[in-house]
């Protein structure tokens, strides 16, 4: 149950989590993000952590579960990128951040539903978010990743990785990921363009729609532009 404190922190739009402890999960989310940089860099993590808070401020999520789970969400990524996608970076990352918040001074009941935030929170994920936090967590690192901000770390990605600029003439099927045909385009047909289905939560649904439409507009317009049929 929140303190009287903690509910007036969450009304005013603050997470419910001390001044200090919020510092120093700031600046560990930092530096493992900045190990990856990027698409994936801490400016990524901070976004879903104002997404998430938005969200939660609609369903009432406990902050104090939900903040410190968006900031350390990407921090196995590195081990992702280098691996070229054999390790799952979320369920790394929540092995990772177990000591980490043992060390910080959560519960091991706190500890295991942060933890779980996550694990759970990947496209491709083993398992399924089974909290609202987790929940929550799982529809703002989704939103990031489409509408304007999904499509320009889209392309940053493709960046990284020598990928060409557009490939809307091959099968997604005949390419690979982490390759020169990994392209901002491929990202849409076989991830960006089915995150609207995998909200799960009400506000989640309706800004994914929005983003959607959005990316649809975007992608046939490039498709114009590259290959002449204006």
């Amino acid at each position: 149950m929140a303190s009287k404190e903690e509910e007036s922190r969450e009304a005013a739009g603050e997470p419910a989590v001390a001044a200090e402890l919020l510092e120093t999960l700031h600046k560990i989310s930092a530096r493992y993000c900045l190990e990856e940089g990027g698409s994936h860099g801490p400016d990524h993590s901070e976004r879903v952590l104002h997404t998430a808070m938005n969200i939660s401020n609609k369903m009432g999520a406990r902050l104090d579960i939900l903040v410190p789970a968006a900031l350390l969400h990407d921090i196995g990524r590195k081990q992702e990128s280098s691996t070229k996608g054999k390790v799952c970076h979320a369920e790394l990352g929540a092995a990772m951040a177990e000591p980490i918040l043992q060390e910080l001074g959560y519960s091991a009941a706190d500890r295991a539903a942060i933890c779980h935030c996550i694990h759970a929170h990947r496209f491709r994920s083993s398992i399924s978010p089974e909290t609202i936090e987790a929940k929550i967590l799982f529809d703002a690192d989704k939103l990031d990743s489409i509408g304007a901000i999904g499509i320009g770390r889209a392309f940053l990605f493709a960046g990284q990785i020598g990928a060409r600029l557009h490939n809307a003439e091959l099968d997604p099927a005949d390419t690979k990921t982490y390759s020169t045909e990994d392209t901002a385009y491929r990202e849409f047909q076989v991830k960006m363009s089915r995150v609207r289905e995998q909200m799960l939560t009400p506000l989640g649904r309706q800004i994914a729609e929005r983003r959607h439409a959005f990316m649809e507009t975007f992608f046939s317009e490039l498709h114009r532009e590259i290959y002449g049929s204006e």
